[in-house]
């Protein structure tokens, strides 16, 4: 199996995030969102929202059809050209599923608090490796198997819990808002497990996890 990003199902770099939508601030302001594919979410929240939007996408090829739709995209790694942006500038930021495709989201999310305004807010959407199918599958089958694409991508370098992504945040120095199961399965088995372990097993409905942070002052 390829370990390339390109090698993803069609929509990949141009799903738009309906379900993110309820996490967006209700002042939007300056935009940048990181991973940015082919600007298919980016773009929409411009076209809605009237707002400047900037991008940040590794794929050179993904990069340059989004830059013609968004405001600014820089193409390339992340970890480096986050030190290009401007200081005190973006009031949300976005990284829908992709923090885990980086080699160190933390170092990311730190260095993000300066080029935010003192209101500004991270929002992201992070899978959750306890999700029932995935948790089943190593607990009862022994198997870990990688995907092009899912909670096992192939080119998912991090993976988080629940607890996990809110500690993440806290010791980059965030104070987390909202943090919320999203894309729950409609299956009973994780209900039902969930009941048969007193509660304990809640988190493992959730495909994902959508956090909201504002840094702390």
């Amino acid at each position: 199996m390829s370990n390339s990003l390109l090698d993803k199902p069609a929509g990949y770099f141009s799903n738009v995030r309906e379900e993110m939508a309820t996490f967006l601030p209700e002042k939007i302001g300056v935009v940048l969102e990181i991973g940015c594919g082919e600007g298919g979410y980016a773009a929409h929240l411009k076209n809605k929202y009237h707002c400047e939007v900037w991008g940040i996408e590794y794929e050179e090829t993904q990069g340059s059809h989004a830059a013609k739709l968004l405001d600014k995209v820089l193409i390339g790694d992340a970890h480096v050209l986050i030190d290009q942006l401007p200081d005190n500038y973006f009031d949300t930021v976005i990284c829908n599923d992709v923090l885990e495709h980086l080699y160190d989201p933390y170092t990311i999310l730190s260095k993000l608090k300066m080029k935010m305004k003192p209101e500004g807010k991270v929002i992201s959407s992070i899978p959750n490796i306890r999700y029932f199918r995935t948790f089943f599958a190593l607990l009862f089958k022994k198997q870990w198997d990688y995907q092009a694409n899912g909670i096992l991508d192939i080119t998912h370098v991090r993976f988080f819990t629940t607890k996990s992504i809110v500690k993440m945040y806290e010791n980059a120095g965030y104070q987390v808002l909202i943090h919320k199961g999203i894309n729950a399965s409609k299956s009973i088995k994780p209900v039902l497990f969930n009941i048969l372990m007193l509660g304990f097993f809640s988190d493992i409905k959730y495909i994902q996890f959508a956090t909201v942070a504002q840094v702390k002052r």
